[in-house]
């Protein structure tokens, strides 16, 4: 038996020893977001607005692993000292952190997560699942971070353990395999920590939605150890691609240079044997452009000059502020999205809204997946125009 089976094997006897089952698929669809750390900043959006009556869980991005392999504040200041209204010197823990414990006794079904690695972050993992001893060292880490500071599980970002991340990331051809043994293990050790807190502690990750995530990782020994898997069904176009297109179909349309979509790499996953209740559909409340877009098709499809805006990304609330008046709205009855688009300045900008969203909820109520993932609470607009969508149709 090779190692990593033995060690699979060894993991699977623990879970059953500690009582631990995934998520039924009668439980209601879950709704996953992601609040992130830096919203507090030139967004100006706080735990304190987070709409949390509409969500089952919420993902704080991100902590990061420190050079000596151990979970690690993201943003200090305002993870636990930011003070919000309230707050006095006396009150100890501050920050996002505290007011996510407030925010869960005002709604105890709100589970929190912490997620640990993301785009930027993700550079250390391959060295975290090396080593039976770097594994067991994380995954200790981790578990006392999220003990420490009230949340009720992990989410593993590692961005990603079959390559393609962050220029700069350490990669290495054994990853794939030490993905599965780094879940076991962090399993293994949440378990130990939910027997002798009367508990279960969740573990999920996010993954990416193209091919090389799908095929080049052993999932059906990988899913046992995961109450979900949160699929980030977007950024399919951008400021890489050769021609405009897309950011989150939801299904492929015919002329996409790609064949990209929500819908394939969801298919994907129920092809190599993950249960349709462990997958999240990511969707994002943000869009892409460009600028310099001939006048050709709507701008669809097109080739481009300019990058506008933060790396081509706008949020829903930046779309609200103006461009949703002054472009012209287009809609793929393929691929169930619009698109932006302003001829005279060449401007088109791919993107999401209440329509689209109510879509994708439709595709995961037909499909029985586990629910939807939302990337991120501070792109929606004042409103919650988005969220408030994606809820009425999940229900």
């Amino acid at each position: 038996m090779t190692r990593l089976r033995m060690g699979i094997l060894m993991s699977l006897v623990v879970l059953m020893m500690t009582g631990w089952s995934a998520v039924g698929a009668d439980r209601p669809a879950r709704i996953v977001a992601y609040f992130s750390s830096w919203s507090i900043y030139a967004r100006q959006y706080f735990v304190t607005d987070i709409p949390a009556d509409k969500l089952t869980h919420i993902n704080y991005a991100f902590i990061n692993v420190s050079e000596d392999g151990e979970c690690l504040l993201g943003d200090e200041w305002a993870d636990t000292q930011f003070p919000y209204p309230g707050d006095t010197e006396g009150t100890g823990l501050l920050g996002n952190f505290r007011q996510l414990m407030l925010l869960k006794e005002r709604y105890p079904h709100l589970q929190t997560l912490i997620s640990i690695g993301g785009w930027t972050w993700s550079s250390r993992f391959s060295d975290v699942a090396l080593t039976d001893e770097s594994r067991q060292k994380f995954a200790a880490s981790c578990v006392a971070f999220m003990k420490q500071y009230g949340f009720d599980g992990l989410d593993i970002d590692w961005e990603y353990p079959a390559g393609g991340g962050n220029a700069g990331n350490i990669e290495r051809p054994e990853d794939p395999a030490n993905f599965v043994l780094l879940m076991a293990e962090t399993r293994r050790q949440l378990d130990a920590q939910g027997e002798a807190d009367g508990r279960h502690y969740l573990l999920t990750i996010a993954t990416g939605a193209g091919e090389r995530h799908i095929q080049n990782i052993d999932w059906p020994a990988v899913h046992p150890f995961l109450d979900w898997i949160n699929v980030m069904a977007y950024d399919f176009s951008g400021s890489w691609s050769e021609v405009t297109g897309f950011n989150a179909p939801l299904y492929a349309e015919p002329n996409s240079p790609t064949g990209d979509s929500a819908d394939a790499a969801m298919q994907g996953y129920l092809a190599v044997g993950i249960p349709a209740d462990k997958l999240v559909l990511g969707v994002p409340f943000y869009g892409r452009g460009w600028k310099e877009v001939a006048d050709v098709n709507d701008g669809l499809h097109q080739p481009f000059g300019e990058i506008p805006g933060e790396g081509g990304a706008f949020s829903y609330r930046d779309l609200t502020t103006g461009f949703l008046k002054a472009l012209q709205r287009h809609w793929s009855a393929e691929a169930q999205v619009p698109w932006l688009y302003h001829p005279a300045v060449g401007l088109m900008i791919s993107y999401d809204d209440a329509e689209s969203l109510g879509y994708k909820a439709e595709y995961v109520r037909e499909h029985e997946f586990g629910g939807i993932m939302i990337w991120e609470l501070s792109h929606d607009d004042q409103d919650d125009t988005l969220l408030k969508a994606v809820y009425a149709a999940l229900h």
